[in-house]
């Protein structure tokens, strides 16, 4: 019954496709990057510092705590949290608690030193945007492949275009696949050359502490080390006690874009699904309306529309509220990023439908065939654009007149060429010979280009 009461849909209904970032955005996933950084932080002192000097500390005990992390021990935490309420605090506490187990009650004291809640906050929030962009990229590259895939398959199989809603100039469908896996390309090499930030320079961002206890350590330089070296993060100097989050706000703003692309695709698709361009695979047993037999619904698109909305619309607000904090902190930002996971988790739920409707699709040639053929209008825009060339009067308005608003049929169209004066002979054969499903300029060229970089 765990599943069917949750009060919202990511640990509900959508459980299944978020079940990888729970692990890294969940209640549990916090504490235990908590845990990671206080554990690292306390063999960066031993280790590079210097500073806890105790014969015998066996530091494989002291990674055990993270290494070994589990369910139980978040429990534990929490339990912790009910009496300091501060869930720092209680990780602190927790720490102390497994030292002291494992016989290192001498370097207790040692943990979350110099520390404000919101070093190790900072650090562990940036370990898990890490990780959830890194997971991010990697489904995007895999939609990406798919829509490369069908770029490949239909790269010469010609499609009316609509502009306006209204029909227009031919294109191949493969060619509007390469559009958007162009736009996805761009946005995904973005979000992956963002390096993380950090930092790590105690309650008002000037190490105050550490400077005064240990003045001769050179503490921008060992917050630097430790950022990077320990952490595998971009340290950042310049802050109140807060990080004002300019790398993740540069990630959410990248993420936001991508929806934007999606919807604009999942649109897409669910237009031609809808004009008849693609047929949807059936599966046995499912049901597309509850009172319409024959219904196969794109569900798959309109519902990673619906997903990617959810998700702008948090990254939205996490990217700007993050950058704001009262004089050198406040609160509000801490209750706004316990939402980051699900930010990640709507996107991902966005690309998982997209990636299932992909899969789902079957090209009908004949339909978009068909419509090639009934609109043989289409041709005035080559047409007026060769009587300028030769010199014809008034190309632009002659087909204005011919086809503006109105059905014409071919002859129509070769009884116009054969009335334009200036145009040489051998051209207006190929204006007679020129049909709308050849009328597709560079579009396969193009597709050609894009699998070439």
């Amino acid at each position: 019954m765990t599943n069917i009461k949750a009060i919202g849909p990511l640990d509900g209904r959508y459980a299944r496709l978020t079940a990888d970032l729970a692990e890294i955005f969940s209640e549990y996933g916090l504490i235990r990057h908590r845990v990671q950084v206080e554990i690292q932080w306390l063999k960066f002192i031993i280790n590079d510092l210097k500073l806890a000097q105790f014969p015998g500390i066996n530091l494989d005990d002291v990674d055990a705590i993270v290494d070994n992390f589990c369910g139980e021990d978040a429990q534990t935490v929490k339990s912790i949290e009910k009496t300091t309420n501060h869930d720092v605090k209680a990780v602190e506490y927790f720490i102390k608690q497994k030292l002291d187990e494992a016989g290192l009650g001498d370097i207790r004291e040692w943990v979350h030193f110099a520390c404000t809640s919101e070093d190790i906050n900072n650090t562990a929030y940036a370990l898990m945007v890490q990780k959830g962009r890194d997971m991010t990229a990697q489904l995007l590259h895999q939609c990406i492949g798919e829509m490369e895939k069908k770029a490949v398959a239909y790269q010469s199989i010609p499609m009316m275009s609509r502009t306006h809603g209204q029909p227009a100039t031919p294109t191949t469908m493969g060619k509007e696949f390469v559009n958007f896996a162009w736009r996805l390309n761009q946005e995904t090499a973005i979000l992956e050359q963002k390096a993380i930030q950090a930092k790590i320079n105690g309650a008002t961002g000037n190490y105050n502490a550490h400077q005064f206890v240990f003045p001769e350590i050179d503490w921008i330089a060992a917050s630097r080390r430790f950022i990077n070296g320990c952490l595998g993060l971009e340290p950042i100097l310049f802050t109140t006690q807060i990080s004002p989050s300019p790398a993740l706000s540069f990630i959410l703003h990248s993420l936001v874009r991508t929806a934007a692309v999606f919807i604009d695709f999942n649109r897409d698709m669910w237009g031609y699904i809808s004009l008849g361009y693609f047929k949807q695979r059936v599966n046995e047993g499912e049901t597309g309306s509850s009172t319409m037999p024959h219904k196969v619904n794109p569900i798959d698109f309109e519902n990673s529309e619906g997903n990617m909305g959810m998700a702008i619309s948090l990254m939205e607000h996490l990217a700007v509220k993050l950058q704001k904090s009262r004089f050198q902190r406040d609160l509000s930002d801490s209750t706004v990023l316990r939402s980051l996971g699900s930010a990640f988790a709507y996107f991902t739920i966005g690309v998982k439908n997209t990636i299932k409707g992909l899969s789902k699709l079957d090209l009908d040639e004949a339909v978009m065939r068909r419509d090639l053929d009934a609109n043989p209008e289409l041709l005035a825009e080559p047409f007026q654009t060769a009587m300028r060339v030769f010199g014809e009067e008034n190309p632009y308005e002659r087909l204005k007149a011919l086809t503006r608003g109105r059905k014409i049929d071919k002859a129509a169209l070769d009884a116009f060429v054969d009335s334009l004066e200036k145009v040489p002979p051998r051209f207006k054969e190929r204006m007679r010979n020129l049909t709308p499903d050849t009328y597709v300029g560079l579009a396969e060229k193009l597709v050609q280009q894009y699998f070439s970089r």
